[in-house]
């Protein structure tokens, strides 16, 4: 197949093409820089240069396959930042599908488009988005993904997969995130960490991602996760220590943590700071529930299991590190 990909100099990106091109497939990938391009031709892709603004269509004739990887993926950002990249990229990432004929578009979703600040326990595709959203981030990709969804039809086959807490070599987010915090002595479990969160190596979502390709209803979301639950406390103590380093175990209650995170972004926005407030809503909300999916539909419709044992990721990434 001739499969297209946004977000590939990305971690998931990376690795989709990695695996992709291993299999045969021939894989380009949208560069809007020069580094970028470095980047994806690195993985094994061919760059073509452009960006969610202005996706280049003619380049995508051809094309089997859209995956759609590329998001704003940040805690802090304004509204104009968070809908440009997530929904209106989205939405001309599929214009640009339709018109070279593509016929089948994967979009990389999230448990986050139905987060809004409380426990979401053992939820699965059959979970309504909500009512009113409390985080940009959570809205923009709920509503990208509503657009792709509808866009799904006789000509453009459109699935969305969604991941909880992707992890795994190369992350570029949580673990080293995690591991900054430790080092400058910043880190503090909410609640003692003992919300449950499902988690999906990069690897798993790989895989499911490879199945789409293939399989799956028409129009239809897949949630997808490593196997099991287990506390946050326990999951991300066992990532830092992966890289030698032991999270601290000071707690601050949510009570206090939720209702504080809420004042600092007020008063970013208020007083125009730059930068990201040491506190964030989504981030300390993220940190004190519990998210935990149900994957019977990706089971079954996808053939989806995972390929990646939580216990075997963590040896991997302590021999070989992120």
């Amino acid at each position: 197949m001739h499969i297209f990909i946004t977000g590939g100099s990305g971690f998931v990106g990376g690795h989709l093409i990695e695996s992709l091109t291993a299999q045969g497939h021939r894989v380009s990938a949208l560069a809007r820089s020069d580094a970028s391009a470095v980047c994806v031709t690195g993985y094994g892709a061919e760059p073509v240069r452009g960006d969610l603004a202005h996706p280049p269509a003619e380049a995508m004739r051809g094309v089997d396959a859209v995956i759609h990887c590329a998001a704003y993926a940040e805690e802090w950002g304004t509204r104009a930042q968070f809908f440009a990249a997530n929904v209106e990229g989205t939405e001309r990432m599929l214009a640009a599908a339709r018109t070279a004929a593509v016929r089948r578009f994967i979009h990389i979703g999230t448990e986050a488009a139905l987060f809004t600040g409380h426990d979401l326990v053992d939820i699965d595709e059959t979970q309504p988005y909500p009512r009113q959203q409390r985080y940009l981030y959570s809205e923009t990709k709920a509503e990208a993904e509503r657009r792709v969804l509808a866009a799904n039809g006789p000509d453009l086959v459109t699935l969305s997969i969604r991941p909880r807490l992707v992890w795994g070599p190369r992350d570029a987010t949580v673990l080293p995130a995690l591991l900054r915090m430790a080092r400058a002595g910043s880190f503090a479990w909410i609640d003692g960490g003992q919300a449950h969160t499902s988690t999906t190596h990069v690897h798993n979502l790989v895989h499911a991602v490879t199945l789409a390709l293939h399989r799956g209803k028409p129009g239809s979301v897949y949630f997808v996760a490593d196997d099991g639950q287990r506390p946050l406390r326990e999951f991300l103590s066992a990532l830092a220590a992966s890289q030698g380093v032991t999270l601290p175990t000071r707690s601050l209650p949510g009570w206090v943590a939720r209702p504080l995170s809420s004042v600092v972004e007020g008063a970013y926005r208020l007083l125009r700071l730059s930068g990201t407030p040491p506190l964030t809503r989504f981030a300390i909300a993220m940190m004190s529930r519990t998210v935990t999916v149900r994957t019977d539909r990706a089971r079954a419709d996808l053939g989806y299991a995972p390929i990646v044992s939580v216990a075997d990721g963590l040896r991997a990434l302590q021999a070989k590190g992120v």
